[in-house]
């Protein structure tokens, strides 16, 4: 007997979260393509495995085909398998019965169910143990499952989009991934690039970022300097988009002013430039320039707020008096002070 779930649309967590279009394919080559292959199957239903490294935007893609499938409207459920304990994983997936072991004490419908009509997105589906992934075979091959507990067959109708960032071949050689569960997720594969390998990208995920991060924080930052833009196009993102946008919401929360600059960036990403491991010389004295503007600024607030006495400044500022004297004759700042006639 097959009892059918609730079918009416549920809140997923799809709505609103997924940037624009643009933002997501960029410009690349790489990307164009991926766009036209989902433009032909994402109305399809067919089970997509994601494939690619870590913070290549794998999640967000999943987002999208599900936005442009024939039913958008219904839920986006998404399950990250790598952090949920192996012990707790099929009770989350396909719930439990009031009664089914210790501590169930009413029904709880697993994730399964809440995508019925929709899209399930299982974000690193390799961590899934052998007896899990024969529970999620009969899923995909009939749409049936049972909760924890219950006896009856129960249906959804659902899409299945799977992610994972391991060789499941490889995987399936060394006995830990099912080869007919392979055959099943894998009737469409799409593999994301690393960032490196669309740098033609980066302006567009940099600029989306900066607005996301200046609203959410609330500060002003409109845009970045060009020295930075040309350095950021050119450093090799080992963690791909998700180490952009965390260098940019960094950024941002240190920035002082309308634009972005260098000395605004982490200090790990200062270092990897000023290192020379990144050969650009081009924007160098574009970016001594930005330092220089903003070591001068922050002089200046500090002089402000502390009414000039230089002693109080340098201790804000975090250096001696003498180099504080040093930098104010640098950057022309004696004038402001001697109106004031203070002493170092």
């Amino acid at each position: 007997m097959i009892a059918k779930t609730n079918s009416r649309p549920m809140p997923g967590d799809r709505s609103g979260i997924f940037p624009p279009e643009n933002v997501i394919f960029g410009r690349s080559p790489a990307m164009q393509a991926i766009r036209q292959k989902i433009e032909k199957i994402a109305a399809s239903g067919v089970p997509i495995l994601i494939l690619g490294d870590n913070g290549t935007g794998k999640g967000l893609l999943a987002g999208f085909i599900h936005n442009f499938s024939s039913l958008p409207d219904f839920p986006f459920i998404k399950v990250n398998c790598a952090a949920i304990p192996a012990a707790l994983l099929e009770s989350e997936l396909f719930g439990y019965e009031k009664g089914a072991f210790t501590g169930a004490h009413a029904m709880k419908p697993g994730r399964v169910e809440l995508a019925d009509r929709g899209t399930l997105f299982l974000d690193g589906i390799d961590e899934i143990d052998m007896s899990l992934q024969a529970k999620l075979l009969q899923l995909l091959q009939d749409g049936q499952f049972n909760r924890i507990g219950g006896q009856e067959d129960r249906k959804v109708q659902i899409r299945v989009i799977c992610a994972t960032n391991r060789d499941l071949e490889n995987e399936i050689r060394a006995g830990r991934f099912r080869q007919d569960l392979f055959y099943r997720i894998n009737v469409v594969s799409i593999e994301m690039p690393k960032l490196r390998e669309r740098v033609e990208d980066i302006r567009d995920l940099v600029a989306y970022f900066l607005q996301s991060h200046s609203v959410r924080h609330k500060v002003a930052v409109k845009q970045l300097s060009q020295a930075v833009m040309i350095l950021l196009e050119k450093h090799p993102w080992p963690g791909n988009i998700r180490q952009l946008e965390n260098v940019i919401q960094q950024s941002v929360l240190m920035s002082n002013g309308p634009e972005l600059l260098w000395p605004h960036l982490p200090k790990p990403i200062q270092d990897y430039i000023e290192s020379g491991r990144i050969n650009s010389p081009a924007p160098k004295d574009s970016l001594l320039q930005s330092r220089e503007e903003v070591e001068r600024s922050a002089i200046q607030k500090a002089l402000l707020n502390c009414g000039y006495t230089r002693a109080r400044a340098a201790s804000v500022l975090g250096i001696s008096r003498v180099t504080l004297y040093k930098k104010m004759k640098k950057y022309g700042l004696m004038a402001a002070s001697g109106e004031r006639a203070e002493a170092v």
